[in-house]
């Protein structure tokens, strides 16, 4: 698990306070950190083109190009001319050691974007934007230099940001990086120390980027068991019967002891699963929403709910009349994809907003939802998943396109109950969940556009 950041200026501050470390010495730290990434990964004599901005991150380019002068064979692009005083200073030792400018925009083997970084706000102007979009046209390997130029701090993305094969970030990680447009642009995201390790540079962040190595799967270490001690989860039997045997066969499949289907719908289920026309009386969880249309009555749902289990809500729910008392409830994790947010966050008068904006800026909503309601745990699904619980916030950036298809979230509840039905926190089920969901997607050998939910189960075994 590593830490999440809005900005890292204050981070660099607390260097020149703290440590006595200057604004020059990161920012040389910076560059040979990029240095070394390129000399291991292209051999010498390469062409490369860093194109730089008029602020600091064009002096991080600046930098750059120096360190690699005669090793390869380097060019300039200045986009504007040097403003801040770094940039200044690197280009006057860059020009001092005659690294060459160049004022076309050519192929080569590598191009380098230290362009805008962190600071840029707004839209791109005429000129920055056309040369994105000529960047973005050639064949060569892309880094972008701390952050991909047309990347905003809060997360929003330009469609003419740079399109970088790999981010090398300066210091710690940022939010804006994972947000889901940005996915598009940042590829690879490496960290680069700058003249301190990650753990001294870095303070404590209320959000965290998981790691595949955070996942705790529910192995079954005691042996004196039985399928009682592994819980029994409980699953609303909606109009939609495929959604919710999708997340009965996940659950039994990830560790639940019982799975039971609950409803006076008239089902064809796998033999291992269970259907009951009311709520067993030693159901440890329970999963609502899922395909559930209109299969239920309101009074039918009250009486679902008449105790304190606890509880993973998605997909219809979230239209529903009954959110109003889902909403007081505690041990609950909301699942909704982006279309549900905005009807759960209409609903609660939080916010009236469309797709576009809240996929501009889900780490805001997310944080609004939790501060308002802190007893929830939020799962909010997308490119790349965010989990918050009141001050905390995780983001699991390991999902690939496969699970674009319709069911992989029912499996994903389905995990999310076996979870909290074997005793998991509402949160630590959220955050294993998720992880186990887009580990099975990784490790899905066919076809790209072939997965199916079937395929997601069947990997749950080879974990």
């Amino acid at each position: 698990m590593q830490k999440l950041f809005d900005e890292v200026g204050f981070l660099d501050k607390r260097c020149y306070e703290e440590f006595a470390l200057s604004e020059d010495i990161l920012m040389e730290h910076a560059a040979d950190g990029m240095a070394d990434y390129i000399r291991a990964k292209f051999s010498k004599n390469s062409t490369v083109l860093v194109v730089c901005g008029s602020g600091n991150n064009g002096a991080d380019g600046l930098a750059l190009s120096r360190l690699l002068y005669k090793d390869y064979e380097v060019e300039i692009f200045i986009v504007k001319e040097a403003t801040s005083e770094m940039a200044k200073l690197q280009n006057k030792r860059a020009h001092a050691i005659h690294v060459k400018r160049t004022i076309y925009l050519n192929e080569y083997d590598l191009i380098v974007d230290a362009i805008f970084g962190t600071g840029f706000k707004g839209s791109l102007d005429v000129e920055s934007k056309s040369v994105l979009q000529t960047l973005n046209k050639l064949h060569g390997y892309k880094i972008a230099c701390d952050i991909p130029s047309g990347l905003q701090i809060n997360g929003e993305c330009d469609a003419d940001s740079f399109r970088a094969d790999t981010t090398l970030t300066m210091g710690a990680l940022k939010k804006s990086l994972f947000n889901d447009s940005a996915k598009e642009f940042v590829g690879d995201i490496e960290v680069l120390d700058l003249g301190v390790t990650r753990d001294i540079y870095e303070v404590d962040s209320h959000w965290h980027l998981l790691d595949e190595e955070d996942l705790k799967l529910p192995y079954r270490s005691k042996k004196d068991t039985h399928k009682g001690t592994y819980g029994h989860l409980a699953i609303a039997c909606g109009e939609k019967i495929g959604a919710s045997t999708l997340s009965a066969k996940a659950a039994l499949r990830f560790g639940a002891g019982l799975v039971s289907l609950v409803g006076e719908r008239n089902v064809k289920l796998p033999n291992a699963i269970m259907h009951s026309l009311k709520l067993p009386n030693n159901t440890t969880a329970l999963a609502l929403g899922m395909g559930l249309g209109s299969a239920f009555s309101e009074k039918e749902l009250e009486a679902f709910l008449t105790n304190k289990l606890p509880l993973i809500a998605d997909a219809d729910i979230f239209s529903m009349p009954i959110l109003e008392q889902l909403l007081q409830r505690k041990n609950v994790v909301f699942t909704p994809h982006p279309k549900e947010f905005i009807s759960l966050l209409k609903f609660i008068g939080l916010a009236d907003i469309n797709i576009v904006e809240l996929q501009q800026q889900r780490f805001k909503y997310v944080e609004l939802f939790c501060k308002n309601y802190p007893h929830i745990v939020l799962l909010l699904k997308g490119a790349n998943v965010i989990i918050g619980h009141s001050e905390s916030f995780y983001i699991n950036s390991h999902g690939t396109s496969v699970l674009a298809k319709g069911g992989s979230g029912d499996v994903l509840s389905g995990l999310v109950g076996a979870l909290l039905a074997q005793g998991y926190t509402p949160l630590n089920a959220a955050l294993n969940a998720s992880l186990t969901h887009t580990k099975l997607a990784k490790n899905y050998t066919g076809a790209d556009f072939s997965l199916t939910p079937d395929d997601l189960i069947a990997g749950i075994g080879n974990l």
